[in-house]
């Protein structure tokens, strides 16, 4: 199970920072990742990091600002989001993969449920 917070209403320009408990199969071995949607829209991938936190990958519009890392011992992936953007308006999802980085939504194995974030102008 995948089990994410943090979400919330931030301002233009403010920061937030998501968190995914992993839990059962999801808790170890596996990449995590993050993905957001907005209504009407694909899912669109976030960021990824390895199941040893050795490799990250990023959407090549975030990269610099957000950061995703994960701390094994608690079993949680984490999303600093910085110099937010209205158009970082989003539900974010965060999702999980066996060993592999995951980019694209076929890759994903398992979801957690989304949490909202909403920038305001």
């Amino acid at each position: 199970q995948l089990q994410a917070s943090g979400g919330g209403l931030v301002q233009a320009g403010g920061s937030l920072r998501l968190s995914c408990a992993a839990s059962g199969r999801t808790s170890s071995r596996y990449a995590l990742g993050w993905f957001r949607q907005v209504p009407g829209k694909e899912r669109e991938f976030v960021a990824a990091i390895t199941w040893t936190g050795g490799s990250t990958d990023y959407a090549d519009s975030l990269k610099g600002l957000f950061t995703i890392s994960r701390d094994n011992a608690k079993n949680t992936v984490y999303l600093q989001m910085n110099s937010l953007k209205p158009e970082d308006t989003a539900v974010y999802y965060c999702a999980a993969r066996v060993f592999l980085l995951v980019r694209t939504t076929a890759e994903v194995e398992y979801w957690g449920q989304g949490t909202q974030v909403t920038v305001s102008s």
